[in-house]
């Protein structure tokens, strides 16, 4: 069995009395520094708002970004409680719920209201967020409050506009360029920039969205590629007939048309085994391999059993002319809730997540939520690992020539 070393205690946890940090310290990215050797750390966190409560309404919980670092590859973590790192704007006012965006137009700002589960990736030279946002805080959304209960009466009305990002507070996913110098030495106004949002907010919400750290050869040139898990896949037509939500993969040629319908759109995986049953979705920018190929990780969940969100890979190859396929998929689960740690938090659910995952010394890190309250580190061979996905077919049927032959190595 493929062995993986995760945090016997939490790595980060949640701060009593600092007001954006209170409640939870969660689902973290993380990203490497070649000029120092770094490791920089973006997590989610929360707390209640007061200031902004509605008479009648439950108090809000806006969610912010935070900054962590390690100086020895991950195992301890320093993070600045002082200030969010990433912060919502909050506005309550229609006029003022606009950013400007780099080539100086004003546009929505759907991350006024909170900024979570972020995702780290380079591109084209560039360090690239995304991450999921709505335009209002929630409530106390473990408790099931709706998760319009804390916008403006105006947003209610549908008169103004913003189409379901206001309406219905949907999640729409989010980028945004980061300076990796400012944001190690703790400059955060000058650290992140608005780029464009990623998801269509008329198609519903959608969450676990990034980028492919390169361009992909898709349909005969290359491309931007991007992984998504729209909670509606019926509201694409590639989509039709699919009840759970899915990974998708939407290529285009410029960033910018990604979340609109010049995209292209393809269904890459969808839920195969029981603990997949309610949901599957990407958790962390891929890897590439050799021969074309790209590790993925992802999630699946099952409500019943009390299973929870559980991780595990696959294993995607390029094509000549169509879409990337899936080669190999492991049908195990690789990394969930066991530790006392993990178990005690929000929800009932149990729920491990990842949403970083980089390669250092021929390991690789993950760091992840647990709980919805905590944040760890996870830690296996990256070869290992590889070498065990490629046991899987793509169906997540064991491959017994691979195994046979992976045997006879080990042998020799």
């Amino acid at each position: 069995m493929l062995k993986i070393r995760r945090s016997k205690e939490p790595v980060l946890v949640p701060q009593p009395g600092c007001v954006w940090a209170d409640q939870m310290v969660l689902n973290p990215a993380i990203i490497g520094d070649a000029d120092s050797g770094r490791l920089h750390m973006l997590f989610r966190a929360s707390g209640p708002w007061p200031h902004m409560q509605r008479p009648g309404q439950p108090l809000p919980y806006p969610i912010f970004l935070g900054y962590a670092w390690s100086d020895d590859s991950g195992e301890t973590w320093e993070a600045d409680f002082s200030r969010p790192a990433l912060a919502p704007a909050l506005k309550q006012e229609l006029d003022e719920i606009y950013i400007q965006s780099p080539d100086g137009r004003r546009v929505v700002n759907y991350s006024n209201g909170c900024i979570e589960d972020p995702r780290l990736f380079h591109l084209e030279g560039k360090l690239y967020l995304t991450c999921a946002c709505r335009m209002f805080p929630p409530g106390p959304y473990w408790t099931g409050t709706p998760l319009t209960c804390c916008q403006p009466k105006w947003a209610a009305e549908d008169k103004h506009g913003l189409g379901k990002a206001a309406t219905w507070n949907v999640t729409v996913s989010v980028l945004y360029e980061v300076d990796l110098a400012a944001l190690r030495e703790r400059r955060y106004e000058q650290a992140f920039t608005y780029v464009t949002h990623l998801s269509d907010p008329e198609r519903g919400d959608n969450r676990d969205v990034f980028l492919f750290p390169e361009k992909l050869r898709i349909n005969g040139r290359l491309q931007y590629a991007l992984l998504h898990r729209p909670w509606s896949p019926a509201e694409y037509e590639v989509g039709a007939g699919l009840a759970q939500p899915s990974i998708f993969l939407s290529a285009a040629d410029r960033i910018e048309d990604l979340a609109t319908d010049q995209a292209e759109q393809h269904v890459l995986a969808v839920p195969l085994f029981d603990w997949e049953s309610n949901r599957i979705g990407a958790s962390w920018p891929a890897i590439r391999l050799e021969d074309g190929q790209w590790l993925v990780s992802y999630h699946g969940k099952q409500e019943k059993g009390n299973v929870g969100y559980t991780q595990s890979f696959m294993i995607l190859e390029e094509t000549a002319d169509g879409w990337p396929i899936v080669r190999h998929r492991c049908s195990e689960r690789l990394l969930y809730a066991q530790l006392p740690w993990e178990l005690d938090g929000k929800f009932p659910t149990p729920c491990v997540f990842t949403c970083g995952g980089i390669v250092v010394d021929g390991e690789l890190i993950m760091s992840y939520g647990a709980a919805d309250t905590k944040a760890g580190i996870a830690r296996v061979n990256f070869r290992e690992l590889v070498d065990y996905v490629r046991r899987f077919n793509a169906h997540g049927r064991r491959n017994e020539s691979v195994s046979q032959r992976t045997k006879a190595l080990a042998r020799t």
